[in-house]
């Protein structure tokens, strides 16, 4: 094969859905957990002047013959200063067999929507049967693609949203309840969001812990997904503590996750993680044990979730004759 086909972000939503990218990140975890995934943890690019970074993530899936790299920023100021979006990403798909671009797509959506998938197995694995109540940290675009992806698991009855802006929350709890058909509540306080949750799922980027120890009560599964860099920090040290901790990548989660000041300030250390959520996927390590234990599932984002995802797309790109075919080497 000689061409390569682009797929933009519209042409990517066409390709697949929520339920099918859970599947994609559940499959990706298991791979990384059997050891058949090569995957260096993602270097960082900082733009300090710009109050922004570069993120690269190559990835070889062994077990499926595929392989890829992805590209991917956050700039937090981009929507306010620069009308786009603070997370944007690209996505290219190599042949393993001769190094060929077989495709290049938006990986922004991807990017977003396997983040809350993430959250969606996470929460498979690690909730109480009986969890009905979600609370939201954040009211971003994580948060909404983590919503998502948590009704696809759990039996939702209720959602309390929470962020620094009165508008954002009210807006992002108007449109949840459309959309959904449940009753999803504007909440004036973090206290208020993460107090009786069953499942919370924080998608701030705070760099102070934002959730007390005090507030979370035994039982809670907590989805901390907004620590993504060195030196952020979304739950009170103590909740770890106490907390059963799944993580996705030892590597990444202490340099960049949301144990990465406990890590440094000897809080955490290796031996305090319970394990990896592939592990738990695959039976090699036991989930959630009792109803009264607290779980922490530490995201930071793995290269093999966007390959599996992307690879997927593109092979229904090709069943359907989807994308602009490009030669780069003419």
């Amino acid at each position: 094969m000689s061409e390569t086909i682009l797929l933009n972000q519209s042409q990517v939503k066409e390709l697949t859905t929520m339920k099918e990218i859970i599947e994609n990140v559940e499959t990706a975890y298991e791979f990384h957990a059997e050891r058949k995934v090569q995957m260096p943890p993602k270097e960082y690019i900082f733009y300090k002047k710009f109050r922004g970074d570069l993120r690269i993530m190559p990835c070889f899936v062994r077990g499926l013959n595929e392989s890829g790299v992805k590209n991917v920023n956050v700039h937090p100021d981009n929507p306010r200063k620069h009308n786009l979006p603070t997370v944007m990403a690209m996505i290219e798909l190599v042949d393993p067999k001769t190094g060929f671009p077989v495709s290049v797509m938006d990986g922004t959506w991807i990017t977003d929507m396997r983040t809350g998938a993430a959250a969606g197995v996470a929460t498979k694995y690690l909730a109480r049967d009986n969890s009905e109540i979600l609370g939201l940290v954040g009211a971003g675009v994580q948060a909404a693609t983590g919503l998502e992806a948590i009704m696809e698991v759990m039996d939702i009855k209720e959602v309390r949203v929470s962020c620094r802006t009165c508008q954002t929350r009210e807006s992002f709890a108007q449109k949840a309840s459309e959309k959904y058909g449940i009753p999803v509540k504007a909440v004036d306080t973090i206290k208020e969001a993460v107090q009786g949750a069953d499942v919370l799922l924080t998608t701030t980027p705070a760099r102070e812990p934002v959730v007390k120890s005090k507030w979370v009560s035994p039982g809670t599964h907590i989805n901390a997904m907004g620590a993504d860099a060195p030196g952020k920090q979304e739950l009170d040290s103590h909740i770890l503590q106490k907390s059963k901790i799944i993580i996705d990548c030892w590597d990444q989660a202490s340099h960049s996750g949301e144990i990465n000041i406990p890590v440094q300030e000897g809080i955490v250390r290796q031996r305090d993680i319970h394990g990896k959520i592939g592990d738990v996927i695959i039976g090699s390590i036991p989930g959630r044990t009792s109803d009264e234990e607290i779980t922490v599932f530490d995201s930071t984002g793995l290269a093999v979730q966007d390959i599996v995802t992307a690879w997927n797309v593109y092979e229904k790109a090709l069943q359907k004759g989807i994308g602009q075919k490009m030669n780069f080497l003419e």
